[in-house]
């Protein structure tokens, strides 16, 4: 059954190499060989983030994918070390601490892949 197994992030990028580079050196996500060409496929975690070349790479507007991580601020921290440029946003209820966006206990940090795709880091 479908709840029986983990979902897979799937996100279209434009250029396969750049976003290569992006996942595997900058998120550092393990990669997985794939025989499918314009495909890539990461391990992160118990999950799994599929990369496909796409003609709609960066045209959706949401979150494409989240990582639950422990500690928010060390992660915003090491992935700014690493060229990652963090998005600001103005939500109701929400107050902006440097990157990361507080909500009672939650912490949440939205960043982009070369494509514009958002992804986020999300913890308490």
């Amino acid at each position: 059954m479908i709840g029986d197994v983990e979902a897979v992030a799937t996100i279209p990028v434009k250029d396969i190499e750049v976003a290569k580079k992006f996942y595997k050196e900058t998120l550092r996500l393990k990669s997985v060989d794939t025989p499918q060409r314009g495909v890539l496929e990461f391990e992160s975690g118990h999950g799994k983030v599929l990369v496909y070349q796409s003609q709609f790479a960066g045209t959706n507007k949401a979150t494409a994918a989240t990582w639950p991580v422990a500690d928010v601020e060390k992660e915003v921290a090491d992935l700014k070390a690493r060229g990652v440029a963090f998005e600001h946003y103005d939500m109701p209820g929400v107050t902006l601490r440097g990157d990361v966006h507080v909500t009672g206990d939650t912490k949440s940090a939205w960043f982009k892949d070369p494509d514009g795709n958002i992804l986020a880091v999300v913890g308490h």
